[in-house]
């Protein structure tokens, strides 16, 4: 059986990438600063779920709506800026 999908929810500030699972959800949130910006803010996976690479999943799909939307990303969640760090073929995607 495979992972659940992941969905964006956003209002008018804030926004977050979500997957559910039965054992609880995964986020990874983000403020909005300007149009163009967005602040990754959190990024949290429950411990029955920890290894499976579901953090990394929320990081891609905030990744390739930054690609296809055209913004840019401020890394202030300590798990985004490490996996920045580790990835220097994102680093057009980042404002640090």
């Amino acid at each position: 059986m495979s992972d659940p999908a992941v969905r964006r929810e956003q209002g008018e500030t804030r926004g977050r990438y979500v997957i559910t699972f039965p054992e609880g959800e995964a986020e990874l949130t983000y403020s909005i600063l300007t149009p163009t910006q967005v602040i990754a803010d959190h990024t949290g996976v429950p411990p029955a779920l920890a290894g499976r690479g579901i953090a990394l999943r929320l990081l891609e799909a905030l990744l390739a709506d930054a690609r296809a939307e055209g913004f840019t990303i401020v890394p202030l969640c300590p798990y985004v800026n490490a996996q920045r760090k580790k990835h220097p073929e994102w680093a057009n995607l980042f404002t640090v």
